[in-house]
């Protein structure tokens, strides 16, 4: 569904995303524009991904952060800078303060993930943990922006912000001059609003397609009243676009230049993520995944070629653990079952022998003696299995039932 109101006032132009581009200079690393055979297969068009998972800090948010700190006046420098952040922000203004010799203090939550609270420190910020989400540590640095007289820097709603982003669009339209569409992820808007300015204003006719996740999804109410509305409690595994608010500043130029916002769920997110894993060989975080769970939501729906925006690639070992199970499951890979047998000497071996006979592969058995529900010769057993796909996880489940096994679940 598309949007259009009145245009605003734009607030940044090309030639501020030029400036940035050349303000990122030997900072911010050109990032490759890797093609895809399997997802132009998949969408019957070109497709490329924008790799700024492979980006200095594992994203695109130094490229905002660098040209925002860099712009500052002297003594706003001399005060030092203070951001909140449960990771990729957090990375971008350390690194880039570390750079300009500014000194940074970074609010994270208590609970953010210890390779990003050890990241941001190694590249130079003070880490302060306070609260359990992220708004509670960002009403702690603007308290603490108060009291010292350090500069906020905002993660998406500055002009600057979205400058130093905008330079990915420019380098998409010089790897890739023909590009139909770009997809890319969005939660407060500032990367969709910087690659908007900086594509439209040379390549009106390119589409440019935001994309949020369904739990975090603020861009479709606020466009359709016309102002930045609120999205209660937004919960979903992609952290890096888990925005309740749209920023007031890219909010216009997304209202303006963005052709249209699409929402995607949480399995499509996490079959993304394994897709990327296993076809691209490019790690990803879920918000990056994002573009690529469009695409195979709606193969059909997007003008090629097409570029993919692989916004960020920071993702906890813990959550890729599960978000990787939770991929595979999506795509029919994955099949947990619980069943009764009989509880006799070799019982087990036999249901194994029955599942490697159905080129099965098991990744995890729990087996049941002593259970209230259990009769006195009953033994309950909990499987969680690989298959090849949905066809396969249905062979397999008609193995065990052919071979006399009560399934429960």
């Amino acid at each position: 569904m598309s949007y259009r109101t009145a245009h605003p006032l734009r607030s940044v132009t090309l030639d501020d995303v030029r400036g940035a581009q050349k303000m990122l200079s030997g900072v911010a690393r050109t990032t490759a524009l890797e093609s895809s055979r399997h997802l132009s297969r998949t969408v019957g068009a070109p497709v490329h991904l924008k790799c700024e998972n492979l980006q200095r800090t594992g994203s695109f948010k130094l490229r905002g952060a660098y040209v925002r700190i860099a712009g500052l006046l002297p003594e706003e420098r001399a005060a030092g800078v203070v951001a909140a952040s449960a990771g990729n922000h957090a990375q971008g203004v350390a690194l880039a303060s570390s750079l300009l010799g500014v000194h940074s203090t970074v609010f994270m939550p208590q609970g953010a993930p210890l390779p990003k609270v050890s990241a941001t420190r190694e590249y130079g910020a003070e880490v302060r943990l306070h609260g359990q989400v992220v708004d509670e540590a960002l009403a702690a640095a603007e308290e603490y922006a108060a009291r010292t007289g350090a500069v906020f820097i905002h993660p998406f709603d500055h002009p600057d912000i979205i400058a130093g982003q905008g330079t990915v669009g420019l380098e998409i339209l010089e790897q890739c001059p023909e590009v139909g569409t770009i997809v890319v992820g969005m939660g407060g808007g500032g990367l969709a609003a910087g690659i908007a300015v900086a594509v439209k204003s040379v390549r009106p006719d390119v589409r440019i397609i935001g994309v949020q996740a369904e739990g975090a999804a603020a861009y479709p109410p606020s466009l359709a009243a016309g102002y930045p509305v609120t999205v209660g409690s937004p919960a979903t595994m992609a952290d890096g676009i888990r925005v309740g608010t749209p920023g007031p500043v890219p909010f216009g130029i997304v209202e303006e230049l963005v052709d249209e916002v699409r929402t995607v769920s949480e399995d499509q997110l996490s079959a993304a993520l394994v897709l990327c894993l296993e076809r691209a060989k490019l790690v990803v975080e879920p918000a990056g995944a994002s573009p690529v769970a469009a695409l195979l939501a709606d193969p059909g729906g997007f003008s090629g070629p097409v570029v993919a925006v692989l916004s960020g690639g920071n993702v906890d070992p813990v959550l890729l653990q599960r978000v990787l199970r939770h991929g595979m499951a999506a795509q029919g890979r994955y099949l947990a079952v619980r069943l009764r047998l009989t509880d006799r000497p070799g019982a087990l071996a036999t249901l194994l022998g029955v599942l490697s006979a159905a080129d099965a592969n098991v990744l995890d058995v729990s087996h049941i003696r002593t259970d209230p529900r259990l009769g006195l010769s009953e033994a309950e057993v909990e499987l969680h299995l690989e298959t090849q796909g949905p066809a396969h996880r249905a062979e397999v489940a008609a193995a065990l039932g052919e071979s006399g096994y009560m399934i429960i679940d």
